[in-house]
């Protein structure tokens, strides 16, 4: 039997009072040994009771060692990059301060990587609504919905193998001395770019449905589309570099977005192009309609009926519009 690594949690963390509770309640109670456990939150300089919170929680678990760390820049990666450094354990965990492991799950990443299944493990997210309204419940339906996140296999009914990408990897400290760090120009689809490398490098993403989180989504309409355009607006940053990643679940968005534009622009001269665009939505809120309503069936939950519809299509609007300013921005900013 191995001996067992210590592991190092390192979690990015912002304004988070509402969720960091369950994130550490969820690591307090891991059947991994807490004497060989750490975590180590970058704190965005929160404005919140988010540090209170935390502090609180360590006056009342002093079994788990908790580190925090001001992260002055207030980004992800450089978040990650941050709690990296000041990580002392030789595997390393990432975890999200809206998100809340399952009991098992260091336990499962450290059995995954003693068994060599791949550099970069992860695994599935079951996603939960933050707050008890119908707007955020109806995010959460949408948010793990084939329509709103394609063939996102973390999201989905995974099956074990090599993937693209996971949403929380786990990996040794070593990996992050061969192929560095994640990639503080990136203020979005650092995890992505991350597992590009590793895959570039000839190691292995693998994703395993038996680590499983639940991840908190957005409770607002406002929030998501915020969330939804700054993915896309900074996945074509990331495809600049590496354009044989694009799937065909990213290049969706901005396509209907730019149709629904030009769309708009022509049915001022051309009336023909205005019963296009008339029939063109028709068609997209049918479709997601009628999902919605299936959940609303199954779920019983009649606001489905209309709040997946909007979540999803708040997602594509957001995303391709992200998307395609950011493209705009590019040719008016040197090297952008």
């Amino acid at each position: 039997m191995p001996e067992l690594p210590f592991v190092s949690i390192i979690v990015p963390c912002y304004n988070e009072e509402k969720t960091i509770q369950h994130l550490l309640n969820g690591v307090f109670s891991q059947t991994y040994p807490l004497e060989k456990m750490e975590v180590v939150i970058s704190d965005g300089m929160s404005t919140d009771n988010t540090l209170q919170a935390i502090e609180s929680f360590k006056k009342e678990h002093g079994e788990l060692r908790i580190t925090v760390t001001k992260n002055q820049l207030k980004t992800i990666p450089s978040g990650l990059n941050q709690a990296i450094g000041e990580s002392r354990g030789d595997l390393i965990i990432r975890l999200d301060a809206h998100s809340m492991p399952i009991k098992e799950y260091v336990e499962r990443c450290v059995f995954a990587h003693q068994n060599k299944k791949g550099d970069n493990v992860g695994g599935v997210w079951e996603i939960r609504a933050s707050e008890n309204t119908w707007v955020a419940d109806s995010i959460s339906f949408a948010a793990a919905h084939p329509l709103g996140v394609g063939d996102a296999m973390y999201r989905l009914n995974a099956k074990a193998g090599a993937v693209d990408t996971v949403p929380f990897g786990s990996f040794y400290k070593s990996l992050i001395q061969k192929i560095g760090g994640f990639d503080e120009t990136l203020l979005a689809n650092e995890d992505y770019e991350f597992n590009t490398r590793v895959r570039e490098s000839g190691g292995v993403v693998y994703l395993d449905p038996e680590i499983r989180s639940v991840y908190f989504s957005r409770s607002t309409l406002k929030q998501l589309a915020i969330q939804y355009f700054r993915y896309g607006f900074w996945k074509l940053k990331m495809l600049k570099r590496y354009p044989h990643t694009l799937r065909w679940r990213q290049a969706l968005p901005p396509v209907f977005v730019l149709s629904l534009l030009a769309g708009v622009v022509l049915s001022l001269w051309l009336p023909i192009a205005f019963y296009i665009l008339v029939a063109q939505l028709f068609l997209y809120f049918f479709v997601l309609g009628l999902a919605g309503l299936r959940l609303a069936i199954v779920k019983k939950k009649g606001y489905l009926i209309f709040g997946v519809p909007l979540a999803i299509a708040t997602m594509h609007i957001a995303w391709g519009a992200g998307f395609l300013v950011s493209g705009i921005s590019s040719l008016f900013v040197k090297n952008g």
